[in-house]
C-alpha cells in the first residue's frame, strides 16, 4: 500500500512540518518497493524522519546556547 505524505503523521508525531512529510513517504515508498515489508518501511521511514527532527533541534538548542553565552560575555 504506497503511501502519502498526509499519512506520516499518523505514524509519528516528528513529522511536523510539509518536508518531513513528503521525506517519510518517500522513504516508506521505497522501502516497501525494495523490501515488500510494510514494517519495515514504516520504521525506516520514522527513522529518517527522527534524525532529521532532532538534527534541527540540535541547530535550534545550539544557537540558544550561543545567544546565552553571549549576554553573559558582555555582562562581564
Amino acid at each position: 500500500m504506497p503511501w502519502a505524505a498526509d499519512d506520516a503523521e499518523r505514524h509519528t508525531k516528528k513529522a511536523d512540518t510539509a518536508k518531513r512529510q513528503r521525506m517519510w513517504s518517500e522513504i516508506a515508498n521505497s522501502v516497501l518497493t525494495d523490501t515488500g515489508d510494510e514494517g519495515r518501511a514504516i520504521r525506516e521511514a520514522n527513522a529518517a524522519v527522527a534524525k532529521d527532527y532532532a538534527k534541527s533541534n540540535n541547530t535550534v538548542r545550539a544557537s540558544q546556547t550561543t545567544a546565552k553565552r553571549s549576554a553573559v560575555d558582555k555582562s562581564r
